[in-house]
């Protein structure tokens, strides 16, 4: 994943410089994309079809250098049901299952269209996160 939301950048300058409270989140969400989200949050999330994001569990683990995180479990998405999710291409880290703050987002390697029945996994290590 390739970068940071406004919304988090700002969050931790003002926790790291001016000493104010940043709560992390209790839980991270995994969202898809079929259009880019930008720093400003935006693009378009998939919706309907049985789509919902999925809680991360497991955890992350730094890797290598302490600028890089990856998911230790599979993220695994519910199976399409009733339709087509369509062309995904991005995808976004929330602190909400719904709604919420877009923390990061990045396009996919590969775009990945998902149909009727279709499944979407990320395996562990997969799913990155690197502050440069």
């Amino acid at each position: 994943m390739a970068a940071m939301s406004d919304f988090l950048e700002g969050e931790l300058l003002d926790h790291v410089l001016n000493n104010n409270a940043y709560t992390s989140p209790t839980s991270v969400y995994v969202a898809l994309f079929t259009a880019a989200p930008s720093d400003t949050g935006g693009g378009t999330e998939v919706s309907g079809n049985a789509y919902a994001r999925v809680t991360m569990t497991g955890g992350w683990t730094i890797s290598g250098v302490a600028t890089r995180a990856e998911n230790t479990a599979a993220v695994t998405f519910p199976q399409a049901s009733g339709g087509n999710w369509g062309t995904i291409t991005h995808v976004g880290i929330f602190d909400a299952a719904t709604v919420g703050n877009l923390l990061f987002h990045g396009a996919l390697t590969a775009s990945k269209v998902v149909n009727d029945t279709d499944q979407i996994e990320f395996p562990a290590t997969t799913l990155g996160v690197t502050l440069t």
